[in-house]
Order: structure tokens, then sequence, then C-alpha cells
């Protein structure tokens, strides 16, 4: 810890609330265990889990600093005993279980990837929560393959954009859902293969019609809701279903039967309380089967705006808005 500072800016909750609750402030500097490392960071991602967070409805996990932020990119600064892969000075980005929205964030050094070649911090720090988040449910939960029909709702978030080009990397045909006709030129630039605006037609309905009524075989789900159902009417038989939000709500009522009777899978899960082992295999995953594509230029973040770390409310309405394309970063001085 030689020649760093004792304390650090960083945003904070003031309290629960709308995105006049983030503050900036002053925080003593977090101090890496045996298994981590301090990371100098230039750039950390935002994401609609620290949106809930300044809200109150997603607490931090035990242990994990109180501060938003998820994922960063920087360099290595300092690293605890049991470190062996890393050294300081290198770039890596990372899965934080929190505090990202600092100068400097503290993370399990399985968690960090070196930042891929040709990459900047910026669109580096794009990558960790959506690119864990999309492999685990798609890849590892769905069992995606080639050759297979894939839905994915809200295809110009975060998500949705890093899902499609991998959905098409790894030869799926992917169908999207978007709200508008800039966001149907953007996912389809991304290689999406069917475009449906949920403002004009039912994404259901239009699957079936597509597929000529055998439907999709794995949906990954933000919205939840009324959505619940309908994806099972867009689901095929045998068709695997991820939860990972329900943006809408919960759903009221749903019909058991045509689970039943198509033998689906609806699944879920949460990605930020899992084992640092959990994650770990993650980035090892992605390192060994994504980032090779991510360096060959076949996938890559899409970037929508980037903010200075003391305008992070900003980035919160940004996000707020839904009107963005991609991912939005802050940015901090180094």
């Amino acid at each position: 810890m030689q020649n760093l500072p004792d304390e650090m800016k960083a945003i904070a909750i003031s309290e629960p609330g709308d995105a006049d609750v983030l503050i900036l402030e002053k925080r003593p500097l977090p101090e890496p265990g045996p298994g981590d490392i301090l990371i100098k960071v230039h750039a950390a991602g935002v994401n609609r889990p620290d949106v809930l967070q300044r809200k109150g409805a997603y607490p931090p996990p035990k242990g994990a600093s109180d501060l938003p932020g998820l994922e960063v990119a920087g360099e290595i600064v300092a690293s605890g005993a049991d470190v062996t892969r890393f050294n300081v000075g290198d770039r890596v980005t990372a899965l934080a279980p929190g505090g990202g929205y600092a100068a400097y964030c503290r993370v399990n050094a399985g968690h960090a990837l070196p930042i891929p070649n040709g990459m900047d911090m910026i669109e580096a720090a794009a990558l960790p929560e959506t690119f864990f988040t999309v492999w685990t449910n798609v890849f590892d939960r769905c069992g995606l393959v080639s050759g297979e029909r894939f839905l994915v709702h809200g295809g110009t978030s975060g998500i949705g954009t890093t899902a499609i080009q991998l959905a098409k990397a790894f030869g799926a045909e992917v169908f999207t859902t978007v709200g508008s006709e800039e966001k149907a030129e953007a996912v389809r630039a991304l290689g999406a293969d069917h475009v449906i605006n949920y403002r004009d037609a039912a994404f259901e309905k239009v699957i079936l019609e597509i597929t000529g009524g055998e439907g999709v075989n794995v949906i990954l789900d933000m919205v939840g809701g009324d959505y619940v159902e309908r994806n099972w009417k867009a689901a095929a038989v045998e068709g695997r279903i991820c939860q990972i939000a329900t943006l809408n709500g919960v759903a009221e009522s749903v019909n058991f039967s045509r689970l039943m009777v198509k033998r689906l899978t609806h699944t879920g899960s949460t990605l930020r309380p899992r084992s640092d082992a959990f994650k770990t295999a993650i980035a090892e995953s992605l390192e060994s089967r994504v980032w090779p594509l991510i360096e060959a230029g076949k996938v890559k973040p899409v970037m929508d705006s980037t903010f200075p770390l003391e305008q992070a409310s900003d980035a919160h309405r940004r996000m707020e808005s839904s009107g963005h394309i991609g991912k939005i970063v802050l940015t901090v001085d180094v």
C-alpha cells in the first residue's frame, strides 16, 4: 500500500431515493485481503442493479462495500498475499460485489480478467457485469447451442446487446424485442435476425408466425410480469427460459398447463450473491471462450455514453430514461 493515498473519492448513497441521493464523498482506501487485488479505477460500468440499490431494493451482500458499482477497469496497485496470477501495474477489468463507483476498488483476484488487446479502459469497464450474466444464464444454465433459436428482451440494453452478439457468435438464430425503429436498426447492426417492436405487435404471435408455430428454444428475460406467460407461448417444446430481473413486476397468475404440455424449464438467477468460486469459474470460461472473440473483433461492448464519476446522478437518469443503447460508463480522473 506504499505511495497510495489514505482516502479516495467515491459516490455514496445518502439514503434510498431518486438519482439525487448519489453524493460525492471521501472514503478510506479499501485494503485487499489475502486473495484480493486493489484496482485504481479508470472507469466503472453503470447497471440496473445499481439503480435498484440506490432505491433501497437491492442491498449489497454481506461483506461487500455499500458503495454502488459492479464492474470496473483500471490498473492493479496492490494485491493480497495469496494472489499469484496478477502483478502490480497489470491492466484488468473486474466484476465487483460493490464499490465500483470510486477511485479505488477491491475485488477478488479470480473475478478479474486482463483487458482484451486493443481495448481501452472505458470499453473494458463495460464488459464484466453483462458478459458474466449472459454467459452463466444463456450458455451455462440454459445450454444454448448452435442452430437453436434464441430470444432476448430489451435488445438495446447492456445485457441485450451482449446477448445478441454472443448468441450469434455461437451459431444461434437471434430474436429480440425493442421499443423504437432507432433501436431496431441498432440491434440489426449487431446481427439480430428478427427484431420485434413490442409497441406495434405481440412478440409471441410474431415469433410463432416466423417459426411456423415451433417457437424459440431459449429466452432471456428481464421484464417479468405478463411476459412470463407470453414467453411460455413463444417457447418451443422443451424450451428453456431464464429470468434475471422483473422490471415489470411479478406475474400475478400463469397457466401452468402450458409449462407442462411443452415440457418447459423456467429458471432464474442473480449473480451478485453467488460464491467467489462460482464467479471465478465464469471468468475462466469467458477468458477461454469469449475473450478470443473480443480480440478478433467479432464481439464488442456497445457504448451509449460516459459521465464523470461526479455526475453519477446524471448517468442514473440516463439509464432510467430507457433511451440508452448499450452501456453507460463512469470515468474517473487518474
